[in-house]
């Protein structure tokens, strides 16, 4: 597929603290592309560097073909940007806010092109009341509704669904999808691991300034062992009893607030069967066990060595 966003080594710093430590990324046209990153790792710096709102320090960047040093004004007309934050005129009404936009962007027929972006986005019921009353979903709808007059061929969304309630969320994760199923190129960056499982097609994680992994969910899941198997047990003496049983046998990482261990195995029948030899041996009674396949959360933790920070 052809490429809509290609960086090369893209470096930036604030002062003597390095951001950007030659980043390299490639974003197909079409579909959601998500950056993952804990909080400071660079994010919000990448999407302004693309967006043309800074100049990095070092290497290349374009955008649906336009070098965002040589041709920031190619770039703008590409694209739009959504931030952490709405930025909807609360004093307007949702269709004003719209309205403003078209006029701003100069097409023609302001009106219709809002009364289309209310229809498509499920806020025409709500088109003649002030946004101050809208809920945070609907803000954060019309939010993102007002990014695509002039239809951008790429949509940045910086955190999008910071702050909003689960509802909220589900609601504009549907506007994101409906958003790429018609062709828009959108690239999300988020904390949030559950969001990038359900939206993203590709995955790049940022950590310390460079990327650490990248590639489709299942691609990323794939790196990790197949093989864990969760113990859960009764009591805590059980589960550290487990613990003594395994020895330095299998990795395993407790929960005792679940009184449960997941254990890596390589996911032969003959290691799994060890593992509950281990405990029958031990005389550790099991509660129950299942075998747990790895989640973007463990590819986060892995190579980052961070927890999910939403």
């Amino acid at each position: 597929m052809a490429t809509t966003i290609e960086v090369r080594g893209l470096r930036k710093s604030f002062g003597a603290v390095e951001v950007l430590k030659g980043v390299n990324l490639e974003v197909e046209r079409g579909g959601i592309f998500a950056l993952l990153g804990s909080n400071g790792a660079g994010k919000t710096t990448t999407v302004k560097i693309l967006a043309t709102l800074l100049r990095a320090d070092g290497g290349t960047a374009a955008v649906n073909g336009f070098d965002v040093a040589k041709d920031p004004a190619g770039v703008r007309r590409s694209i739009s940007l959504t931030g952490q934050f709405a930025a909807v005129d609360e004093i307007l009404t949702g269709r004003e806010n719209l309205v403003m936009i078209a006029r701003l962007r100069h097409l023609g027929n302001p009106r219709r092109v809002a009364d289309d972006l209310l229809n498509r986005f499920g806020l025409a019921d709500a088109a003649d009341r002030r946004v101050s009353a809208y809920s945070g979903g609907m803000r954060r709808r019309l939010d993102i509704a007002m990014s695509l007059p002039g239809n951008p061929a790429v949509l940045f969304l910086d955190e999008p669904t910071t702050g909003l309630d689960p509802r909220a969320r589900i609601e504009v994760w549907k506007t994101v999808k409906e958003l790429a199923g018609n062709g828009t190129t959108v690239f999300l960056t988020t904390q949030y691991l559950e969001e990038a499982e359900r939206l993203a097609g590709r995955i790049a994680i940022l950590r310390g300034g460079r990327i650490v992994a990248r590639g489709t969910p299942e691609e990323l899941k794939a790196r990790l062992p197949h093989g864990r198997v969760e113990l859960r047990f009764a009591r805590a003496e059980e589960l550290r009893a487990a613990l003594g049983a395994l020895g330095g046998g299998y990795p395993a990482k407790p929960d005792e607030a679940a009184l449960s261990v997941a254990v890596d195995t390589d996911g032969s029948a003959g290691q799994f069967a060890d593992v509950l030899n281990r405990m029958e041996g031990a005389g550790v009674p099991v509660a129950g066990f299942s075998r747990k396949l790895p989640t973007l959360e463990d590819v986060f933790l892995a190579v980052t060595g961070k927890k999910e920070e939403a």
